[in-house]
C-alpha cells in the first residue's frame, strides 16, 4: 500500500496538510502556555483569595450579622458560605483550573484543601477556621475558566481556508502540467495534439505557448522528413525499374551468375526503399477489430517456416484482443525476422499469454542478446550493434524502429528482455478488457 502520493497535487496537498497540522499544534501549544495557563492561575488565585477572606470575615463577624454577610456574598460574588458539622465525601470532578484553586487555597490556609462535589453544579471547599468547619462554594460554570474554543475554531478555520486555497491553486497548475504531459506523449507518437489554451499565470502562459510552438515545429519537421524520404524513394525506384528492364533485355549468353547478383541487389534496394517509405508515412494507427492472437501467430509461424526458419509454437486457448491486425502483423513479423536473423541459427520460440488486462506475445531466441545499455538505442532508425548486428549480417536497421513506432501508435508496448539461459525475449504487451478474457 502506497502511503505517500505520487502525483504533484497529492504530494503538495499532503505537505501543506502536514504543515498546517504542525502549525495548528504549535499555535494551540502557544495559546495554552501564554494565555490559558496564566489566565487559569490568575483566576484560581483571585477566587482562592476571595474565598479565604470571606471565611475569615464570616468567622470574625458577630453571629447576628452573619446572615446579612452571607446574603451579600451570594448576591454580589455568587459564593455560598455556611458552617457544617461534617465534611463532604465526594470529590469534585476536575475542570480546567480546579487543581490551581486547590493549590492556592492550601497555600493560603496551610491546610490540605480538596474541592468537593455539590448539587446543581456547585463546588465546595471546606476549611477549619476559628474553631469552626466552614464550607464555602461557587458555581463551577461561573468561576471555572472555559477553554477558548472560539479562538481555537477561528485559528483552525483560517488554516483550513488557507489550505483549501493553496490546493485550488496547485490543482490549476497540476492540470496544466497534466495537459502538457498528455500532449507531449501525442507529439512523441507523431500525432498533432490540439493547441493548448494559453491562459493563467504569465509563467504558465509562456510555457504553454512555447510547447504549442514546439509541437508545430516538430510536425513541420516530420512533414519535411516525409516529403524528403518519399521524394528520394520515388526518384530511386525509377532508375531501378530501368535497370531491371535493361537486365531483361540482355542477350541470352550473358553471365547468369552476374545477372542474379544484380537482381538480388536491386531487390534489396527496393526493399530498403519500401522501408523508407513506410517510415516516412508516420506509421499511424489503424481501425481495430476483435482478433484471436493465436490465429495470427499461427499464420506468422507458418510464414517463417516457409522461409526456412525453425519456429517452436503451439497454440493455447483463444486470446481475444481488439487490435489493428495489419499493424500487429507487421510488429510481430519484424520481431520474428530479427529473432531468426540474430538467433545463432537456433530455433526460436513463440508464446501468447493472456493475463487480466494485458496480452503478452513473446518471441524468444538463443542469440547473443543485447547489452542493457543498448536496449533503447536499438529502437533508433538505422542503428546497429557493431559486434553482432553489422552490415554483413544485419538488415537496414529499421525493423525495431518501425515495430516500436507502430506499437506506440496503437498504444501497445514493445520490450526487449534478457532470456533465461541466454538469448533475447522480445515482448509485445497489448491492453485487453477483463471481460474479453472471461469470454474467451
Amino acid at each position: 500500500m502506497r502511503l505517500w502520493p505520487a502525483s504533484l497535487f497529492g504530494r503538495t496537498a499532503a505537505i501543506l496538510g502536514l504543515a498546517f497540522l504542525v502549525f495548528q499544534i504549535a499555535a494551540l501549544a502557544l495559546v495554552a502556555v501564554t494565555i490559558l495557563k496564566p489566565m487559569a492561575l490568575r483566576s484560581a488565585d483571585d477566587l482562592a483569595g476571595l474565598m479565604v477572606l470571606s471565611v475569615q470575615t464570616w468567622v470574625e463577624l458577630p453571629p447576628e450579622t452573619r446572615p446579612y454577610f452571607e446574603r451579600e456574598l451570594a448576591v454580589h460574588h455568587h459564593l455560598l458560605i455556611k458552617r457544617v458539622d461534617a465534611p463532604l465525601a465526594a470529590r469534585a470532578d476536575s475542570f480546567l483550573n480546579s487543581s490551581y484553586i486547590e493549590q492556592s487555597l492550601s497555600r493560603r490556609t496551610g491546610q490540605d484543601i480538596v474541592l468537593k462535589a455539590g448539587e446543581n453544579g456547585w463546588v465546595w471547599a471546606e476549611m477549619r477556621m476559628g474553631g469552626h468547619l466552614i464550607r464555602i462554594g461557587f458555581e463551577r460554570d461561573r468561576y471555572g475558566v472555559q477553554s477558548p474554543l472560539a479562538a481555537v475554531g477561528l485559528v483552525s478555520l483560517g488554516a483550513l481556508l488557507t489550505w483549501l486555497t493553496a490546493l485550488v491553486m496547485v490543482r490549476r497548475i497540476s492540470r496544466t502540467l497534466v495537459r502538457l504531459g498528455s500532449a507531449a506523449g501525442e507529439v512523441g507518437q507523431g500525432q498533432m495534439p490540439q493547441p493548448l489554451p494559453e491562459s493563467g499565470a504569465t509563467e504558465l502562459v509562456s510555457l504553454t505557448r512555447a510547447f504549442n510552438r514546439m509541437a508545430n515545429e516538430v510536425q513541420a519537421l516530420l512533414a519535411n522528413r516525409t516529403t524528403l524520404l518519399a521524394g528520394i524513394s520515388h526518384d530511386l525506384r525509377t532508375p531501378i525499374a530501368r535497370m531491371r528492364l535493361a537486365l531483361a533485355m540482355l542477350p541470352q549468353d550473358a553471365d547468369a551468375r552476374l545477372i542474379g547478383q544484380i537482381e538480388h541487389d536491386l531487390e534489396e534496394m527496393n526493399r530498403l526503399i519500401g522501408s523508407f517509405l513506410e517510415l516516412s508515412r508516420g506509421l499511424q494507427a489503424e481501425p481495430v477489430q476483435m482478433l484471436d492472437l493465436n490465429v495470427l501467430l499461427d499464420e506468422l509461424a507458418e510464414d517463417a517456416r516457409r522461409g526456412g526458419g525453425v519456429v517452436e509454437w503451439k497454440a493455447q486457448n483463444a486470446c481475444l484482443a481488439a487490435v489493428g491486425p495489419n499493424s500487429l502483423r507487421r510488429v510481430v513479423s519484424n520481431l520474428i525476422e530479427n529473432a531468426l536473423r540474430y538467433g545463432n541459427h537456433q530455433p526460436i520460440t513463440l508464446e501468447c499469454l493472456c493475463t487480466p488486462g494485458v496480452a503478452k506475445i513473446r518471441i524468444m531466441d538463443r542469440g547473443p542478446g543485447i547489452p542493457p545499455d543498448q536496449i533503447e538505442a536499438v529502437f533508433r532508425p538505422f542503428y546497429r550493434l557493431e559486434t553482432s548486428r553489422n552490415k554483413a549480417t544485419g538488415g537496414s536497421g529499421l525493423g525495431l524502429s518501425i515495430a516500436q513506432q507502430l506499437a506506440q501508435a496503437n498504444h501497445w508496448q514493445v520490450l526487449l528482455l534478457p532470456r533465461a539461459g541466454g538469448g533475447l525475449s522480445a515482448e509485445v504487451h497489448i491492453p485487453i478488457m477483463p471481460s474479453v478474457i472471461e469470454k474467451a
